[in-house]
């Protein structure tokens, strides 16, 4: 596979240490989120997996990781302005909420087709809202002309060093409890759009479970990640719009994040949007855990059988569980796959920590 050169010629925007240095400051402030294992699911997929809850994080996101990290890094005269954040709407919970607990006022640009739950929670933790236009508006844009105006410090939403390193802590997390049970993953699939999370759980698996295939999961027509790691080289998603996976539409892999996964990580799955509804159904029904479509492509990616994991030890991260009540009975509603007579009822369990 092509790396771009750039990833030898200069350092990476984190090592592991700054995952674990972030993984000090989120002690106590972020929900470390459990491993659930499922009968079903191992007998479905033909392999053993973990799926790393992260709907069960504050917000119902990773997003919380990353916002508060980079929060707790902004300079103490700086941080009394505030921030400024662009975001479809975990980002903008993840940094409302982290800005509320630091006592600092949130300024968030989101599209104005973002979902109203996120759009609603966002508010909730006191944060102002500016809506824009997914297609015509350049959303980086307005809210740098925002941070200028006010003072305030941009919180991107994956390409800097302190989220790309909060994120990380996902695989800090992973990697410690697997450790704890004797297993080494074979294969780690993370939910992928501007590289954030990826980034920083590639780099953790690089240095704890260098072994450990990374892999991005990605909506179909927005697999720009997978695209660019095969080219060696960034590469634009054609459309800004047009899946559910409103989570994960960003333009093109980040400037700090794609070195770090054309290192670390190999190309992925692309998932249609009617598995990925079938995965928020799985997730509720037999996981018993809320996701949204963008946060369960990973699983999806595993239950549409698009990898062939037979005989693997996998862990798939569930990114995000905000999940629009109108998409989730849009799941619930589909006619179930059918699965083997040999899986009866099944049962899931919860790694111990």
């Amino acid at each position: 596979m092509p790396v771009p050169s750039a990833a030898d010629a200069a350092p990476f925007a984190i090592e592991l240490s700054d995952v674990e240095a972030a993984a000090r400051r989120l002690a106590g402030v972020a929900v470390r989120t459990p491993l659930i294992t499922s009968a079903i699911l191992d007998e479905r997929c033909g392999a053993r997996v973990f799926v790393k809850a992260e709907c069960l994080q504050r917000t119902g996101s990773f997003k919380f990781r990353g916002a508060t990290n980079a929060i707790a890094r902004i300079a103490e005269g700086a941080r009394a302005r505030g921030v400024v954040a662009s975001s479809s709407g975990n980002h903008a919970q993840g940094v409302a909420e982290a800005a509320r607990l630091a006592s600092i006022p949130a300024t968030i640009v989101m599209p104005d087709d973002a979902p109203a739950i996120k759009r609603a929670r966002t508010e909730r933790s006191g944060a102002t809202v500016v809506a824009c236009d997914r297609e015509r508006d350049d959303r980086e844009a307005i809210a740098e002309a925002l941070a200028e105006r006010l003072g305030a410090t941009i919180v991107p939403p994956y390409d800097d060093p302190g989220v790309m390193a909060g994120q990380g802590t996902v695989g800090l997390e992973i990697a410690d409890e697997l450790d704890g049970l004797g297993i080494v993953a074979d294969r780690v699939l993370v939910p992928t759009s501007g590289g954030g999370l990826l980034s920083g759980v590639a780099t953790v698996m690089a240095g704890r479970m260098p072994s450990a295939i990374c892999q991005p999961a990605e909506p179909e027509g927005f697999d720009d990640m997978s695209r660019s790691l095969a080219a060696g080289e960034r590469l634009d998603n054609a459309s800004r719009s047009g899946s559910i996976a409103d989570a994960l539409l960003s333009r093109r892999p980040g400037t700090l994040t794609f070195p770090i996964i054309a290192r670390h990580a190999r190309p992925g799955v692309a998932v249609p949007d009617e598995w990925l509804l079938r995965a928020v159904a799985f997730a509720f029904t037999e996981l018993k855990l809320s996701a949204e479509p963008g946060g369960a492509v990973a699983l999806a990616a595993l239950l549409s059988g698009r990898l062939d994991v037979a005989g693997e030890t996998v862990v798939v991260v569930l990114s995000g569980g905000n999940v629009d009540p109108g998409i989730l009975a849009q799941a619930l509603a589909m006619d179930a796959p059918t699965y083997p007579q040999s899986m009866g009822s099944g049962g899931i369990s919860v790694a111990p920590s």
